[in-house]
This record gives structure tokens, C-alpha cells and sequence, in this order.
């Protein structure tokens, strides 16, 4: 993957550099902590690393989309604006969304570091999150979890579920013993999501590809992007993430390359 030929783009990409390092070079003394940002299309895994992550090395997953229902329900200033925006059918701004990821991650449980699932979604909301990594004395890397399209469509199309148990299956990597019901519940016949067609699935990984490939584009051109095969079993994958993030907690301030 190429950086964005855009000479916008390019000045965004120079800024954030220079605010990266900065940050870095703010206080030796300081151990940088790490925001860690998950990005993957619809079925590659992330959801799954996120959680790992928070099981193994107690680093909070944050999810714009759960923070923002859990906000609404509450009282405060920013949960009326919330409400509103919500209320009005509009997308919330990035303003607004960086907002609510600050007072969430202001919180003593983020103070070692956390996880970012769904944020930033572009270059725009990746600027505001270098400025508050900068203020939280952490640094931003970025993992994502590469699955091949074709491979997401089986993923996607193939799944059933089970009505009772909620057990998984798929009908190309994982069939049910009888063909389309649960094997631990025989009398319950496997659910095939209505959204689950090949035509759909198309138009979501169409969708993310354009909206997520500037901000792919983005780490990749800041060198804090880490590709990790997502075809593999989810413990195989987390393995790689963990020495990752252990190679990156040891580098040296003057910028050591990665492995």
C-alpha cells in the first residue's frame, strides 16, 4: 500500500509525524504507554483480538459505538448532546465523538494504555487522537488484521448459528455433523443471517475498503502500521501481536526500527 499522493494528505502525514515524535521526545524518563488501534473489515477477527487483549493484558477495549449508547443512558452535559444529535437522525461529530473518547479514556483503568475499536475511521479523527495521546503522554500504533476478501465472503455467507446455544458454525470451514442443525441441540435448526448474502457482503467490504484505506494509507506512512495475517487461529494471531507490542514497549527512544 501506497501514501496518499494528495499534497493535503501529505502535509496531514508530515504534522502528525512531527507531533509523534514529540511526543517521544517530551521526557525520556517516561515510559510511554500504548494506545493500541485495531482495524480489520467486517469478520477479519479484531472484535476477537480486542478482547484478548483485554483478558490477557488487562488493556481496556474502548468501542465508540458501545461508549456512545452508554453515555446517552447517563445524565451528563455531553450525554444531552448525545441524545440530540442521536434524536435528529445526523451523524455525531467528530468533535463530539473525540470528546466522549477523551472522558472515557481519562478514566484510571486507561492509564496503562488501551485498545480503540471503530476510532478513528479517518484522518480527521486520527488527528485528534495523536493530539490526545500527546496530552495522555501515551503513542498510537495500529494493527490490522489482513483477511483476503474473498476468504471474509465465505466467512460471512457460510455462517449459521444456532437459535438456542448461540453456537457458531460454518457451512464452508466449520459444518454442522447434520447438515443445518445444531449439534448440540438437534432439534433446533441453524439461523442464516438475512444481511449474510453475497450481494451485501460485497457492498459492506466495498464500503470499508473506501473508508478505511486513508487511514491504512496514513499508518503505513508513519511506520506504526503492523500487518498481521488474519487467516490464522485467533491464539496464533494474538501470539504475534503480543511479541509485537513487547518489541514496541523495549524500543529505544531514537526511533529503532521495528522488526
Amino acid at each position: 500500500m501506497k501514501a496518499s499522493s494528495d499534497p493535503e494528505a501529505v502535509c496531514v502525514d508530515e504534522e502528525l509525524d512531527s507531533l509523534f515524535y514529540r511526543l517521544i521526545e517530551v521526557d525520556e524518563s517516561i515510559a510511554l504507554n500504548m494506545i493500541i488501534v485495531l482495524i480489520g473489515a467486517p469478520g477479519a477477527g479484531k472484535g476477537t483480538q480486542a478482547r484478548l487483549l483485554e483478558e490477557r493484558r488487562g488493556l481496556p477495549q474502548i468501542s465508540t459505538g458501545d461508549m456512545l449508547r452508554a453515555i446517552a443512558r447517563t445524565e451528563t452535559p455531553i450525554a444531552k448532546e448525545v441524545r440530540a444529535v442521536q434524536a435528529s437522525g445526523k451523524l455525531i461529530s467528530d468533535d463530539l465523538v473525540i470528546r466522549v473518547v477523551q472522558e472515557r479514556t481519562s478514566r484510571e483503568d486507561c492509564k496503562g494504555g488501551f485498545v480503540l475499536d471503530g476510532f478513528p475511521r479517518t484522518i480527521v479523527q486520527a488527528t485528534m487522537l495523536e493530539n490526545l495521546a500527546f496530552e495522555q503522554h501515551q503513542k498510537v500504533v495500529a494493527a490490522l488484521v489482513d483477511v483476503q476478501f474473498d476468504l471474509l465472503e465465505m466467512r460471512a455467507t457460510g455462517r449459521r448459528s444456532c437459535p438456542v446455544c448461540g453456537e457458531i458454525y460454518n457451512i464452508h470451514f466449520k459444518p454442522p455433523q447434520k447438515d443445518n442443525v445444531c449439534d448440540l441441540h438437534p432439534e433446533a435448526e441453524l439461523i442464516h443471517r438475512a444481511d449474510d448474502t453475497p450481494e451485501k457482503i460485497k457492498v459492506r467490504l466495498a464500503t470499508y475498503e473506501q473508508q478505511t484505506q486513508p487511514l491504512i494509507d496514513y499508518y503505513e506512512a508513519s511506520k506504526r502500521l503492523w500487518h498481521l495475517d488474519g487467516t490464522r487461529e485467533a491464539d496464533v494471531i494474538y501470539a504475534e501481536l503480543d511479541k509485537l507490542l513487547n518489541q514496541e514497549g523495549h524500543q529505544t527512544s531514537d526511533g529503532e526500527a521495528r522488526n
